[in-house]
């Protein structure tokens, strides 16, 4: 009991950390491909004792982005305006990312890894309804962001909060109607589970993955992923041309950068669950539990121990994962913003018929076939 204790913890950490990294590194990808789409520069001034410069290096920004800016941030004056209830001021950013963060113990980067005798399974927390568990946690973060905006006795932030409690509640429709699509497809709750029966080819070559079964769960999870986490064109609770900054207006220091981290941590959730339903997870083409099964008329087979059959897998997943990541960054630069009234109107009168009528046939073809995917 013990060790199943500590391999979890330790499985735990890594991912936590994994997806703080990652959220460090979307920021820095963030600010330099906004400046390359806008014919700028972008971050590129600060440096560690000019070492860069004597070898010879472009300063990329990675110095602001990674460290400068965040050790600026974390040692600001941390400033609670007027009326304001501190304790819920404090406590907002931080109920905004918490169930983002542990949204991720459910989320398999692997199959099975042969440590010692002992099968670890690559996913920090096994749960047979992973499923039904990432919906509910998704749904607490709004919370932090409806306080955070009452909390800062601002009519700015109490609009923004406002806002982001009807666009998370509307769009949570569609995205747990695309959920239930996906469940209703593979017959089961469990995300392992979802990936391992996206295992395996058709005709020989073509990936057996859930972008070919679903394309409009996919469509619809993507799009009510992306308003979820707040992101251009969806970003109506933050709008700085009329709110200020939204919910966070009256945040700066620390509390704000955890305002941004879970930001980005929700773009990374975004992708990992497209990656999960829609793009095998951790499959790889033609690789299976002992080796590289190559399609062909004479079926090459090249064998892996089950260490580097792991670290394919997880290597894959994470690279399916930075692709949807940097999709949406790039989606933010490229599309306006939608009105109020256009984000309400496209969420329930849009995103949500779709959805229905999407379960409805998924539901129909279920039962006629008479098994699921």
């Amino acid at each position: 009991m013990l060790i199943e204790l500590v391999i979890g913890a330790i499985k735990a950490i890594v991912i936590v950390l994994l997806v703080l990294g990652l959220s460090g590194v979307l920021l820095w990808f963030e600010r330099k491909g906004a400046a390359l789409i806008q014919d700028r520069i972008g971050a590129n001034r600060a440096a560690v004792f000019g070492w860069g410069r004597r070898l010879g290096l472009p300063n990329l920004g990675l110095v602001n982005t990674l460290l400068a800016d965040p050790l600026k941030l974390f040692t600001k004056e941390d400033f609670v305006p007027d009326g304001a209830d501190h304790f819920l001021h404090g406590l907002a950013p931080f109920l905004a990312l918490f169930p983002i963060l542990i949204a991720f113990a459910v989320v398999p980067v692997g199959d099975t890894l042969r440590v010692a005798q002992r099968n670890v399974n690559l996913q920090a927390a096994h749960v047979d309804v992973a499923a039904l568990y990432l919906l509910a946690v998704i749904g607490i973060g709004v919370y932090g962001l409806a306080l955070g905006g009452w909390a800062s006795n601002n009519r700015w932030s109490l609009l923004g909060g406002i806002r982001a409690s009807a666009q998370m509640i509307s769009y949570e429709l569609a995205l747990g109607l695309a959920f239930l699509a996906v469940v209703v497809t593979y017959g089961t709750l469990d995300l392992q589970e979802i990936c391992r029966l996206q295992g395996g080819v058709w005709f020989g070559w073509l990936p057996r993955w859930g972008i070919l079964v679903q394309p409009v769960s996919f469509l619809l999870l993507l799009t009510a992923g992306m308003a979820e986490s707040k992101r251009v064109p969806f970003d109506v609770p933050e709008a700085e041309s009329e709110l200020v900054a939204g919910y966070f207006t009256e945040y700066s220091g620390g509390k704000q950068a955890v305002f941004m981290i879970t930001d980005f941590a929700e773009v990374v959730l975004v992708a990992v669950l497209v990656t999960l339903f829609f793009f095998g997870g951790w499959q790889v083409p033609w690789l299976y539990a002992d080796g590289f099964h190559f399609p062909g008329p004479h079926g090459v087979f090249l064998p892996l121990p089950n260490y580097v059959v792991a670290i394919l897998q997880i290597v894959a997943f994470w690279l399916k994962t930075v692709f949807f990541c940097c999709f949406q960054i790039l989606v933010r630069w490229t599309l306006p913003r939608f009105r109020y009234d256009q984000l309400m109107q496209f969420g329930w009168k849009g995103l949500l018929p779709v959805g229905v009528l999407n379960l409805i046939l998924t539901a129909f073809v279920v039962v006629i076939a008479g098994a699921h995917y």
